[in-house]
């Protein structure tokens, strides 16, 4: 039994014959009595009988002709609240973010909300880049990060790129390689150095820099977040590769462009197809769009890093970064 079938049923109720069944349907005559056959079959008693060359309803077809029109109510009543559902602009939407993302996007997302806005639902979600697309059963949004060198991501899930970050070399400011406008591989690859733990994909651009210098890195600090990391490269602990926009400038610390080396990464917004049918999902999507134009935009020196002590956050730009584990 079937909706599709129920309609037929009540339909032969009210217009008395196949034919007119049909037409009112824009069906065939054959493709209406055979739904009616397969209605019949799931019966113990007969829906239908001859009154000459009429087929009618019996009195139980009668009686689940009129359940019908209760089966198609609720159906339409269920139509309805999912219609008002994706179209509803103030719904609630999910959002997770890896932490540096999120210290980034969340306070913009944040601010200033429409009292008609969606309503937000935010969440830290810092995880090893193969496991971002899984987040997507729980979230509505996943902003993730991504190296060139990875896997893409799988076919499941809908991808829109916010950034294309640079990785920039952090550096004492007091340091004399700091006076340059930017650094090679072979500059940095004899100091020490502070790394994420291994299986972070930033780990990768750490083992690009020493092959292009033809000589091993010396790591000797593993450090996942970018706040600690900023702090121990400015007791003399040792360089590390940091985000350009999404960490919040240490006063002691300067950033530099790396040449000879692809130091980029990808923020992306990860969601299964299926949430963006929803008006307000797509509302914050377009915010996380708008905001990441704002990061772009404010780059002002367009080479990275700070020239001397870095100054305070830029009106309008990202805000505080931390963990790196999420390089």
């Amino acid at each position: 039994m079937n909706e599709r079938q129920l309609r037929i049923l009540r339909e032969l109720g009210e217009l008395g014959s196949v034919t007119a069944v049909a037409e009112a349907l824009l069906m065939t005559p054959s493709a209406i009595s055979q739904h009616l056959r397969l209605l019949q079959r799931a019966m113990p008693v007969p829906l239908t009988e001859r009154d000459g060359r009429r087929l009618v309803l019996t009195e139980a077809g009668r009686a689940l002709a009129g359940a019908a029109i209760e089966v198609e109510t609720a159906l339409a009543r269920a139509r309805h609240t999912v219609d008002d559902f994706v179209d509803e602009p103030a719904g609630q939407v999910s959002v997770a973010a890896f932490h540096s993302a999120a210290s980034t996007f969340f306070p913009v997302l944040l601010r200033g909300r429409a009292p008609r806005a969606p309503r937000l639902s935010l969440a830290d979600e810092d995880v090893a880049q193969d496991r971002f697309p899984r987040l997507t059963r729980d979230y509505d949004l996943v902003l993730a990060h991504h190296l060139g060198q990875a896997a893409p991501w799988p076919r499941t899930v809908t991808t829109t790129t916010l950034l294309r970050e640079p990785l920039d070399v952090a550096l004492p400011a007091d340091d004399p390689l700091a006076r340059r406008e930017h650094l090679t591989p072979e500059d940095v690859a004899g100091r020490p150095w502070i790394t994420v733990h291994d299986g972070f994909p930033l780990m990768a651009t750490i083992e690009a820099i020493a092959t292009a210098a033809n000589r091993r890195l010396d790591i000797v600090h593993r450090i996942n977040e970018f706040a600690v990391v900023a702090e121990a490269v400015a007791a003399g602990g040792g360089l590390a590769l940091m985000p350009r926009w999404t960490t919040r400038p240490h006063p002691a610390v300067v950033l530099r462009p790396l040449a000879g080396v692809h130091a980029v990464r990808r923020i992306d917004v990860l969601h299964r197809p299926e949430r963006a049918a929803r008006k307000a999902v797509r509302t914050v999507l377009d915010e996380l769009r708008q905001a990441a134009e704002t990061i772009r935009q404010n780059d002002t020196g367009g080479t990275g890093g700070t020239r001397g002590p870095a100054p305070g956050p830029r009106p309008g730009g990202p805000a505080a970064g931390t963990d790196g584990a999420e390089s």
